[in-house]
């Protein structure tokens, strides 16, 4: 029998984008709105989740989102850009190289393998683009998403920051080759 998850690429549409601001406003602020103001998640929010901004990451060519639904719903998703210069060493070629944007699922789906599955079809998407490494931030305080990308074969390779509303945190660059 088969599972009744699917993983797709997102269509580069306004409906698509309005679905997609919806969801990372939920999972970002389930993931980090403990640990951060109401005011620089309101204002993190509003500058990185609104429909227009989601089209707009939508419509550039470099950037895929995979959605994972379940039945008709969708539980989570990623961002994957490529050609990131995040960490990338002076003269490499960053067309070689991806960036894991966000990496999202509903707080139900937390632990249930929908991460890992989400991020084998990352793997599978950037290959097929001719990306030999995948990159990636990680909060410095997100010992859970810590843990799982380590064990995933990613490694540490830089720091970096990162804003939320008016607070720069710090982030660890990681990087996994494939």
């Amino acid at each position: 029998m088969s599972s009744p998850l699917r993983i797709a690429l997102a269509k580069r549409n306004a409906t698509m984008a309005a679905q997609l601001a919806e969801l990372g406003q939920q999972t970002f602020h389930d993931t980090y709105a403990a640990q951060n103001t109401p005011e620089d998640m309101a204002l993190y929010l509003a500058e990185n989740f609104g429909p227009e901004q989601q089209l707009a990451e939508l419509q550039d060519p470099d950037t895929y989102f995979l959605l994972a639904y379940m039945q008709q719903e969708i539980v989570g998703y990623a961002k994957l850009h490529v050609g990131s210069e995040l960490g990338a060493k002076p003269n490499e070629d960053v067309r070689t190289r991806a960036e894991l944007q966000r990496l999202y699922v509903k707080t139900d789906w937390i632990g249930t393998g929908l991460g890992a599955a989400l991020l084998r079809r990352c793997f599978d998407e950037v290959r097929s683009h001719g990306c030999r490494s995948l990159v990636l931030t990680v909060w410095e305080k997100n010992a859970r998403a810590q843990e799982f990308y380590q064990r995933k074969g990613f490694k540490q390779i830089g720091e970096t920051t990162f804003r939320v509303g008016n607070d720069m945190q710090n982030d660890f660059i990681l990087r996994k080759g494939l």
